[in-house]
């Protein structure tokens, strides 16, 4: 089995940099002619000044909500998805509804690069478990299958009896869906008294892979990594043998901005992941995934010279009701923005047993607690109690709306 998946990711900084810097300029013009979505909110910027990952940060942010369909509306009006579907292979659907498309061109989301590191290839027979119903993900590893080699069973989700019994009638190597199913499945074919040793290799996702899982499955003789990604950007951020980090894929541009805006933050903050996918079928400029993560320091020890993240810290849509009025992260991000001295805020909110209660934690000036007061009534329309604490005493856990009330 190779150790790469391509050259790509053996690249030096300033290799990748260069041939973002033509990357990115096209990109962005290509999506300026093909969605109606980018020719307005693209419509002044000048793509050949948007060169680097710090000029894309000038880019306005895409957030999910944006991508839900209006049904009273054609599918292409004031969307990403391309003007000319005719173009395309597949549709799919999230719910909302939010339309994504897919092509039948090898390995078209990138999965593939996920597979390598986990050592799936030619000779192995991969079980599919996910979902080929709407859905892209069954494709996306149908696909990275292929660009590999191995042999696809299209299993899909349930039925875990039958999946079961074809791990063991097949003689499965691998397998690739959420983390925890593939437990339930080799836990059945022990109930049933089938020979489920044959699986020894896994690549999942669609969720954490949580510590214990992977020493469960260690203990087993399986080696299983995980990927993160979605049906709108596909591959994202893969761990490879070394388990230090998510690498992020040579297709995408992950930048982690605070939660509510389009700014990055510094390595090491968590913040929200923002994609852009250097996809010339379906371009995502600046994709805010909603989940929360950090950029880590330095290169993975396997060789791959990407950066990496932290992995899934959380997610990053914190909007919560607070004595009937919403209160958003965007809105503690503008509370922010007014006043330069502060570094970091976060809410917290509470229940006394008879009304809600908003405390506000603000790394700023000392003295300043009754501006502070004033500027949270006037954006957040709400009254809060003003603690002013030391910098950097606030959690770096990317969360800026703790609502610790008890449901019920």
């Amino acid at each position: 089995m190779p150790s790469f998946y391509d050259a790509l990711e053996k690249r030096s900084a300033d290799e990748r940099l260069a041939e973002l810097s033509e990357e990115l300029p096209k990109l962005i013009e290509l999506a300026k002619t093909k969605t109606n979505h980018y020719r307005e909110s693209l419509a002044g910027f000048d793509p050949s000044a948007i060169s680097s990952p710090e000029k894309l940060a000038s880019l306005p942010v895409l957030r999910k909500s944006s991508l839900i369909q209006n049904p009273d509306q054609p599918l292409a009006v004031e969307s990403v998805l391309p003007n000319d579907l005719s173009e395309i292979h597949h549709i799919f659907q999230s719910p909302g509804p939010i339309f994504e498309v897919g092509m039948r061109k090898k390995d078209w989301w990138r999965f593939g690069r996920a597979l390598v590191p986990v050592g799936i290839g030619n000779g192995d027979i991969i079980q599919n478990c996910f979902s080929y119903h709407f859905t892209p993900a069954g494709m996306m590893f149908e696909t990275a299958a292929a660009a590999v080699g191995a042999t696809v069973v299209p299993a899909g989700i349930g039925q875990t009896e039958l999946q079961a019994q074809a791990v063991a009638s097949l003689k499965v190597t691998a397998y690739a869906g959420t983390p925890d199913y593939l437990k339930a499945i080799l836990e059945k074919g022990e109930e049933l008294g089938l020979d489920m040793s044959s699986v020894t290799k896994a690549v999942v996702s669609g969720g954490p892979l949580f510590p214990a899982l992977r020493e469960e499955y260690d203990r087993r003789g399986i080696f299983c990594r995980q990927c993160y990604g979605t049906a709108d950007v596909g591959l994202i951020a893969y761990e490879s043998v070394a388990t230090d980090g998510l690498i992020i894929d040579e297709g995408v541009v992950v930048e982690i901005v605070r939660p509510g805006t389009g700014e990055p933050v510094p390595d090491g903050e968590i913040g929200e992941v923002v994609v852009t996918a250097l996809n010339p079928d379906f371009p995502m400029i600046r994709f805010a995934t909603g989940d929360l993560s950090a950029i880590l320091p330095g290169m993975s020890s396997c060789g791959r010279t990407n950066r990496r993240i932290v992995g899934w810290r959380g997610r990053a849509d914190q909007a919560t009701k607070v004595k009937g009025m919403f209160v958003r992260p965007e809105q503690v991000a503008q509370l922010a923005n007014r006043h330069a001295e502060i570094s970091r805020i976060r809410l917290t909110i509470k229940h006394d047993g008879s009304q809600d209660q908003m405390i506000v934690h603000i790394e700023g000036a000392a003295d300043a607690e009754q501006i502070y007061a004033d500027s949270v009534r006037d954006i957040l329309k709400l009254r809060g109690q003003i603690e002013i604490v030391a910098k950097d005493s606030l959690p770096n856990d990317g969360m800026v709306i703790d609502d610790q009330r008890t449901p019920g």
